[in-house]
């Protein structure tokens, strides 16, 4: 049975292309998914994320309970409203999700965590939270709706009630905060987002979101669907759960080292395995590649280089550079002349450092 979100009467009324998502039923495009793409990086655009499940996990131990959960450190979260992006992991070291946790009191945190892993990963929560005596509570009622670009918050600041405009005004990246939306409508407004691009992801209750998008469309932030989206994640060096990184992966080698928090005395849930996996070396790393000449790097592709074979994980035409480029999984030490194979032909690309677009701009040698 695919699920539906709140808005996807609205989607179909504005002519949305419909797909599945993960179970869900959702906008793709509304027309041209690269002039979604660049008004997201030019001005504003705003998706539809209520597929999102947000968690709220509550009681004395919570914190406690966090720091042997996540192998990002909870302990980095010291006031109200602050966020930080982590990755569950499972005892072998692969990662289980990724997801943000957001502290909201002493014994309160909220996590935003995969649509498509919803299932599993509330059941390996709540399996988990058993032990610390965590109350863990799906919020199936809220919305969520991501507003990104360099006029984002302008355009949300706009539409809030004016007590509450010089806070958010001020609310710092990877922060929320409560506020009052058009017509009294309470928002969790959080410094967040999935582009590359200043902006915020708004959880409201569901009711009031169709009043909300039409208010934000009224204010000319662009409707946008998933496939915008997922151009914009991947020339921001993002990575998409279950194409980059799986359970069989760990996160030294999915490009995510950055979030692995090795603080001392903190036992989390696969810190062993990946401690066995730094000292014995990563076998494998996750690159960027670029393509100069014509063609697409798509997923699944082979990646062949002297090292060894490896594979295309996201990839994809990145509208910003008007070229092709992908994430790749390869053996350790791959950079030196490395090539795809696009239907039987072996095509030379560059291996870079990601993201390959900040700021609307390509990053330095993409």
């Amino acid at each position: 049975m695919t699920q539906k979100t709140v808005l996807n009467a609205l989607h179909r009324e504005l002519g949305a292309r419909m797909v599945d998502f993960g179970g869900w039923d959702m906008p793709i495009s509304y027309g041209s998914q690269i002039e979604e793409h660049h008004v997201v990086r030019r001005d504003a655009g705003m998706f539809d994320v209520s597929h999102m499940t947000v968690v709220d996990l509550h009681g004395a131990r919570t914190r406690e309970f966090l720091r042997h959960l996540l192998a990002n450190s909870v302990d980095k979260l010291k006031v109200q409203g602050k966020a930080l992006y982590s990755c569950m992991l499972n005892e072998q070291g692969g990662v289980i999700d990724d997801l943000i946790v957001y502290l909201l009191g002493d014994e309160h945190f909220r996590l935003v965590v995969n649509a498509a892993t919803r299932d599993k990963d509330l059941a390996w929560i709540e399996r988990q939270a058993r032990a610390f005596d965590v109350s863990v509570r799906e919020r199936p009622e809220f919305a969520m709706i991501a507003v990104q670009g360099p006029s984002a918050r302008a355009k949300v600041i706009g539409l809030l009630h004016e007590v509450d405009r010089p806070r958010i005004e001020k609310l710092g990246r990877f922060a929320a905060a409560a506020a009052q939306g058009p017509h009294g409508m309470p928002l969790f407004i959080a410094r967040t987002g999935y582009t590359g691009e200043d902006g915020f992801e708004i959880i409201l209750p569901q009711e009031h979101a169709v009043a909300l998008w039409k208010e934000l469309a009224a204010a000319g932030v662009a409707a946008c669907g998933l496939g915008a989206r997922d151009t914009l994640r991947l020339e921001a060096g993002m990575n998409l759960y279950g194409q980059d990184m799986d359970e069989n992966v760990t996160p030294w080698e999915a490009g995510l080292a950055w979030t692995i928090a090795l603080d001392e005395g903190r036992d989390f849930i696969g810190r062993k395995a990946l401690q066995a996996q730094q000292a014995a070396g990563v076998p494998r790393a996750m690159v960027g590649l670029v393509l100069d000449e014509k063609g697409v790097l798509r997923h699944g592709q082979k990646v062949l280089t002297p090292q060894g074979e490896g594979e295309i994980l996201s990839g994809s035409f990145a509208p910003t550079l008007n070229k092709s480029v992908a994430f790749a999984r390869v053996p350790a030490g791959a950079v030196e002349q490395v090539r795809v194979d696009i239907r039987g032909r072996e095509v030379p690309v560059r291996v870079v450092k990601f993201p390959f677009v900040r700021d609307g701009k390509a990053c330095e040698g993409i």
